[in-house]
Formats: C-alpha cells, structure tokens, sequence
C-alpha cells in the first residue's frame, strides 16, 4: 500500500504523481527527470482531497521508495514533522504579504536531508495581491530543490501568472460509494451510517467522517435542514437567521477554544511567566506583551474565518437542500443528498414551482457572495431567510 492509495476516488491524477514522483527520483540521481516541475497547483472541489494529493506527492517526493507509505520518511511526512516538508495555512481570512514573504525566505534554505524542500501552500487562493505578487516571484526562480504544492479549488482562482508557472492536477469530487468504503473500511463506521454520511456530505469525505462520527455534527444538520420548513413569516426568518449564524459561531468556538488555550499557554512560557530564579520574575519579560497581544489578534482573525467556513457549510447544505427539490418537481433520477427528509422535499416541490426553487438557490448563493465580501453575517443571512420564505419578493 502506497502513499497514493489514501486518495480517494483519484486513481488518474494518483498516476500523474506517481510518474512525476519517478522523474524526481530520475532528476536526483543526474538524469533528466521529464514530467517533474518545481510548481504544482492541486484544484477540486471541497473535498476533493486537494491536501491529501499534496501531501502524497510531498512523501512520495522525500520518500527513497517514492512514496512507500511505510517507511520513516512518509510516516514523518503523514503527522507533519519532516523537516523539510512546510505546510502553510491562512492564520486569518487571507495570507497576508509578511507572512507569504517570511515563507519565500524560509523555503529558500536546502533541504536537511538531501533531497527535496517542499511547500505545501493550502488555500493559496487566499493570497492577497500584494502575498501572490510575492509568491510569483519564489515560483519563478525557485532553488533547485524547492517543490512549491499550491491547493486552491480552481485555476482559475489564482492570478493568471501563477497558474501559467504551474502544473495542475485536477481533482474530481469523489463517489459516495468510494467514500462510504472507506468509513466503513478504515474508520469502522457501521455501512448504513456510512452510506447516509457520504450521501450527505456529497463525497466530502472529511466532513463526511465529522458526520459519520460526531452526533453533534449529525444535530447541527438536521437543524440546518429544517430551516425551510419553519420560514412562515418575517419573524420567523429573523429568529431562524440568528440561530444559524449563533449555530456557526458556536462550532468555530468550539474548534478553537482549546487550540488559543494551548498557544496562549506556550508563548507565556517562552517569554518566563511562571518562571523563577536570578534575574527573573513571575511576569511576562520585555517584549512579552506585545506579543500576546499580536498572538490574540491572530486568534481572533482565525476565529472569523472559522465561523465563516462554519456558516458556508450550512449554506452548502442548504444549497444542496434545494437542489433535490428541484430533481423531485422534475422527476429526476438522481441520488439525493437529502434523502433522509423526503417528506419535506416533498412537501416543498408540491407547494412551489421550480423557478422558485432557482430563486431560492440563487438568493443562498448571493448570500455566500455577501459574507465572501465581509458584510455583516446576521445581515446577510435574514436577507436569506427572507428571499427563501417568499422567493418571488
């Protein structure tokens, strides 16, 4: 079993790597290592797996077997301590230019053992102009053993001049079958749940996973879902707004509560609370509180985006809410995400004609163009509400 058997439902684009993964190899060893590039651009929709294919290739690249997914390189590069393998994520809403300029610096340095330095950059799409601006210019004269691994959804959501540098591998959406296998395969989860949860999720297999596993998960989509159904008035879709941006804001806290604890915790340290001895005091040294100080307003940038994506999941849902409406009013053979709520499908096709059901996907869609935009979440969402109660309005 190799690093590449972990990608599911990727079986063409595991190929592409496996074969530059082999011209690498070539390439270190004085050969001519066609089909290897120094700039890879992973794209798919969310849940793809666009990180997973990066991190495959990234082992495989490192890895003497090319990418055995047994030996202590790979098992280094799968729980992120290779030294030579950097994974970036956004620390707010987007990448700012320092922290995409202390990056280029950083990934300038040889590699500590001999082979490959590699960049793995997710969400490259969040680079401000000035952060890509700084990037193309890393991409286009890298070190010769510097492998940059960008993860964006699209091409065509990074600058043009960054997508030209790069070789892109396309990722599809994966089948419900294959991600329902592999709940029921790795993660032990029972079939039926796992078919319900593939199904649900849309071949998003790490969400799909959360729902498989978590009950609480399993409750804030079913309240997501019965959103619909209470919308019968202005009041209504006001409450309902502010439940399901309360509901976002709840699952952001959750995931970050203990995370902001333990940095909190570590920088007091670094900078000697607690400590005792010559020359020392129990306080922050010089310097301490400013740094805790900037470290909080990364967590509260960082919290933001959280509640963000939070809220465009359930809107995601939603979206996908309605989307079986409309297969139900045309009588379309198709599997339906929302399967579990067929009498509410149901219910809703009869009583609305598919323009309707169109204008009640495109006021979601405009919704999520509005928080994209940064206006006001409980604002967004009761215009929302609103324009899903009475579509016509």
């Amino acid at each position: 079993m190799t690093v590449f058997d972990d990608l599911v439902g990727q079986e063409q684009a595991a190929d592409v790597l496996r074969r530059a993964a082999a011209a690498a190899a070539e390439a270190l060893e004085g050969g001519r290592g066609a089909g290897m590039t120094h700039a890879w651009l992973f794209t798919g929709p969310p849940g793809s797996g666009r990180s997973e294919a990066a991190q495959a290739f990234a082992a495989a690249l490192l890895c003497p077997d090319q990418g055995c997914g047994h030996c202590d390189l790979c098992h280094q590069v799968a729980v992120g301590s290779h030294p030579d393998v950097e994974t970036v994520r956004p620390q707010g809403l987007s990448y700012s230019v320092k922290q995409t300029r202390d990056l280029v610096l950083r990934a300038a340095g040889a590699p500590t053992l001999g082979r490959w330095r590699v960049i793995l950059f997710e969400d490259a799409d969040r680079s401000t102009e000035a952060a890509a601006n700084a990037l193309l210019k890393a991409i286009e004269e890298p070190p010769p053993r510097t492998v940059w691994l960008l993860c964006a959804p699209s091409p065509d959501d990074m600058v043009i001049t960054i997508r030209s540098r790069c070789r892109v591998v396309t990722l599809r959406t994966p089948s419900t079958a294959a991600v329902a296998h592999v709940l029921a395969t790795r993660d032990g989860v029972p079939p039926e749940m796992a078919e319900f949860a593939a199904r649900a999720t849309q071949g998003h297999l790490a969400r799909a996973r959360r729902l498989a596993l978590d009950d609480e998960a399993r409750r804030r989509r079913e309240a997501v879902l019965s959103l619909p159904r209470a919308l019968s008035g202005v009041g209504e879709c006001v409450d309902a707004a502010e439940r399901l941006v309360k509901t976002s804001a709840e699952d952001a806290d959750e995931a970050t509560a203990q995370l902001n604890e333990t940095e909190t915790t570590e920088l007091r340290k670094i900078y000697g609370e607690g400590s005792s001895g010559k020359g020392l005091n129990r306080g922050l040294v010089r310097g301490g509180a400013g740094a805790i100080k900037e470290l909080e307003d990364r967590q509260k940038s960082r919290a933001t985006r959280i509640k963000r994506d939070s809220l465009d999941a359930a809107l995601l849902d939603l979206v996908a809410f309605y989307r079986d409406v409309l297969a139900v009013q045309f009588g379309a053979e198709v599997e339906l995400s929302s399967d579990d709520r067929r009498a509410d499908l149901a219910a809703l096709a009869r009583s609305s004609s598919p323009e309707d059901t169109l204008r009640r996907v495109d006021a979601i869609m405009r919704c999520r163009e509005r928080l994209a935009a940064n206006v006001n979440p409980q604002i967004a969402v009761e215009a929302m509400t609103i324009s899903l109660w009475r579509p016509q309005v």
